[in-house]
């Protein structure tokens, strides 16, 4: 009788829009933290602490890898141990303490080298090891609070509404329309005001308000303690992954019978929150995880003695839903370079371009801000797709999404080939026009500042946004669907997982490129001083890389078969009519 008190939960009250003002003031404060501290980081470690650009990226790259990567250990945690409230509260707090750190960087100015002159020959000294320690000290609880508030802050604010009546579903969905809002805002808010700050005004004020917002969003936070649903962890779903994996491996030298789905072990347990899976065909090596032998005992509730050698079909078809996304997943690795591209290297064209308003302005938009145009581009587009698109493409496929999300994500795939391509061309622009004509100054450690105004990048930063609005969204919507239902906090790992790779390929392949480019010291495709560089070829380099794989994407898609389905591949539904039966764990 304990045990089942144990399963069997009470209705949790929920605090609904209660909630919402404290989980929306959480997020919008987060984000303006994060963003506003990591928008122009860039820039911070080639101007204050004297770093040479690779370096700098190649630091940022793995920086933001790392975050991402976290991100799998987080939901771990969160579902397995703490739960998302404490992973979200002691993630909140890291990353105040980090930020903190770097504002302390900027503030002291023992804790970051010497400016440099502003002569082009003018000797910079690199930061000490204690500061380059005091920096990646902070860099490391930032990593800890990405890692733990990614992967949980969406589900945690879902928490909130009873997904079991028609207005805790409406709330959710307000809710979502909130979280990417505020997310859209802070994007904006951090590219625009905050990077202005740092870029022109001062480095420590630029840092310090979005410790100052990080602050008030672990104060908002905590302030609604009372009020949140806080769902205990029951466990990692990974052990039924790993479960099924041992016992295909202790059964592999059994034959399969002849119709497996009428003959092997297949128990759904009741208090599963997952939907019941058919039985398919495909890897069928782990079908055998299923073989119900003399040596296997069932227990009075029809499930197995022992997990670790006999499974359920039910388990064994949630290990290939899993299975079955991973190559797809390793497509959206080599896509992911072009964003980190629109991250980085645009923003060193920016700093050899001409960034003012018009000729006779003196101000001048600060480097990190362009990269508002492609959050504007995204913006534009998904209420263009959503209400027009949509319903014109649904009467011709007669599909409820328009078309399937792998078209969309392979859609995106192509736009991004055009984004290289497009890069590469005003690239070469932007370097003839430096090389050919009176440049408008030095930039300091760089060189030549080019006359080619840097509003020619807007037309790639708006590619890019539009290829994010279709791979991205479809991605997010993708691994949604196709995890079973005590996955999606995994699921949603995953893309931040996929970030991470692409952060470090791109960080390899720039190393790379470095390398094996190099005619001297001063002179690669990928110099200090873009116009000795050939930026344009590397971005060449990349719109090749990004078309065989959107040929390996096509095979992948091809051969993928959707969760519950066998043959039908045509089987899409709507992210709105994906109405949960049971609170999301």
């Amino acid at each position: 009788m304990e045990v089942d008190k144990v399963h069997v939960r009470e209705e949790p009250k929920y605090g609904g829009i209660k909630a919402m003002p404290f989980i929306i003031g959480n997020e919008t404060f987060e984000k303006l933290g994060t963003i506003g501290t990591s928008a122009n980081l860039l820039v911070y470690l080639t101007t204050i602490f004297n770093m040479k650009s690779i370096t700098a990226t190649n630091l940022i790259n793995v920086f933001n890898g790392t975050c991402n990567f976290g991100t799998l250990l987080g939901a771990f945690l969160s579902d397995t141990y703490l739960g998302r409230y404490k992973t979200l509260g002691i993630a909140s707090i890291s990353s105040f303490t980090g930020m903190l750190i770097l504002t302390l960087t900027a503030a002291i100015s023992k804790l970051h080298p010497p400016q440099c002159g502003t002569e082009e020959k003018s000797i910079c000294l690199e930061p000490t090891t204690g500061q380059l320690a005091f920096l990646l000290c902070g860099f490391g609880f930032l990593v800890v609070g990405a890692s733990g508030i990614r992967p949980c802050n969406l589900a945690f604010g879902a928490d909130q509404f009873n997904p079991n009546t028609e207005s805790g579903r409406r709330g959710t969905n307000s809710f979502f329309n909130w979280y990417y809002f505020t997310f859209t805002f802070a994007m904006m808010v951090s590219l625009t005001v905050i990077v202005y700050i740092q870029s022109s005004v001062s480095w420590a004020i630029g840092l310090a308000i979005p410790t100052f917002l990080m602050l008030l969003s672990c104060v908002f936070f905590f302030v609604g303690t009372k009020i949140y649903v806080m769902i205990l962890p029951e466990g990692s779903p990974l052990t039924s992954l790993v479960q099924v994996l041992v016992a295909a491996i202790k059964k592999r030298r059994l034959k399969l019978p002849e119709q497996p789905q009428h003959t092997l072990f297949n128990h759904v347990s009741i208090k599963t929150i997952n939907s019941e899976l058919p039985y398919t065909d495909q890897f069928r090596f782990l079908n055998k995880a299923c073989i119900l032998t003399t040596e296997d005992e069932i227990k009075e509730d029809g499930s197995a003695g022992n997990p670790w050698r006999l499974c359920s079909i039910q388990q064994v078809e949630e290990v290939k839903c899993v299975v079955r996304v991973l190559p797809i997943w390793t497509a959206g690795l080599i896509y992911y370079v072009v964003l980190v591209q629109m991250q980085t290297y645009v923003v060193f064209q920016t700093l050899q371009s001409d960034r003012r308003l018009y000729s006779a302005s003196k101000f001048k938009i600060p480097a990190a801000s362009y990269t508002v145009f492609s959050m504007l581009s995204l913006s534009i587009w998904i209420p263009i797709y959503d209400r027009i698109i949509v319903p014109f493409l649904r009467k011709i496929t007669k599909k409820e999404a328009g078309i399937t999300v792998l078209q969309k994500m392979g859609i995106g795939l192509v736009i991004a080939v055009f984004t290289m391509l497009v890069s590469a061309v005003v690239e070469t622009r932007r370097r003839n026009t430096a090389l050919s004509h009176p440049t408008l100054g030095i930039e300091p450690r760089r060189g030549a500042i080019s006359a080619m105004s840097a509003n020619w990048l807007i037309p790639q930063l708006a590619l890019a946004g539009l290829s994010e609005a279709f791979t991205i969204i479809a991605q997010v919507e993708f691994f949604y669907k196709q995890f079973p239902e005590n996955m999606r906090s995994f699921g949603g790992s995953f893309l931040f997982c996929g970030f991470a790779l692409a952060s470090y390929i791109s960080s390899l392949l720039i190393s790379i490129v470095h390398e094996t480019t190099r005619i001297s010291d001063t002179q690669n495709w990928l110099a200090e001083d873009l116009n000795k560089g050939r930026l344009d070829y590397f971005y060449y380099l990349v719109a090749g890389l990004e078309i065989l794989n959107i040929g390996y994407f096509l095979i992948c898609s091809n051969w993928y078969k959707y969760k519950g389905t066998q043959n039908d591949h045509n089987l899409e539904v709507s992210m709105d009519k994906l109405e949960p039966t049971k609170p999301i764990v």
